[in-house]
């Protein structure tokens, strides 16, 4: 049985470092979770993460067991916003942003199976139903890059991203930022973490 690895095989996955790219980014499905706070420190995030990911592996088995097709658990991926986008950039007050973390799953995996992974979930964390969801996220046009080290120095290069190469490609920004994480956070230094750093956009029209 040959395990897929969406990492090789999605564009939408490859982005490199020092340069922003523009991609059409398809529309995907995601076991979703949503929080609010620090990722820190915030007791939200990780009962998020232990909500999530025991989902995401059994749709990954079942998937093997039940369909013969086994493929690698995407990496974990969040949405980010504030009412103010400096949050982001310059203040980086992380006690004010709104996330939704996720796990991207393959366009055959059902709803029925979804539903049967929660419920297997939901025997060891009674939280997962009212947590977990299924959605498909359209995001279209992007510009991404790969941010290699912390996640406290993304400021500088978010800036030149929303301030300098969207607006110079006719670009606005819609839509939330992105987070794609190539790096298990819990286990790697900082300084090695790889990161993808996603904006979705949309032409700028003409004044």
């Amino acid at each position: 049985m040959t395990k897929i690895d969406f990492r090789r095989t999605l564009d939408s996955y490859r982005a490199g470092s020092g340069e922003f790219r523009v991609l059409d980014v398809p529309p995907m499905r995601y076991v979703m979770v949503d929080g609010r706070g620090d990722p820190n420190t915030a007791p939200e995030f990780t009962a998020a993460l232990e909500a999530l990911y025991p989902v995401a592996y059994k749709l990954k088995f079942a998937s093997k067991q039940d369909l013969g097709r086994d493929y690698v658990v995407p990496p974990l991926e969040g949405l980010w916003w504030s009412e103010r986008m400096e949050t982001f950039t310059s203040a980086r007050d992380k006690s004010r942003w709104n996330w939704t973390i996720m796990s991207m799953i393959p366009e055959w995996i059902t709803r029925e199976m979804f539903e049967a992974a929660v419920i297997k979930a939901a025997a060891k964390n009674p939280s997962v139903p009212d947590r977990v969801r299924l959605e498909t996220l359209t995001e279209g046009r992007c510009v991404q890059t790969l941010h290699i080290g912390s996640f406290d120095d993304e400021g500088e290069t978010l800036a030149r991203m929303h301030h300098d190469f969207i607006p110079a490609s006719g670009l606005t920004m819609t839509g939330r930022h992105h987070e794609i994480y190539l790096s298990d956070f819990r286990r790697t230094a900082p300084a090695e973490l790889r990161t993808i750093l996603r904006q979705p956009v949309t032409s700028r029209a003409p004044t």
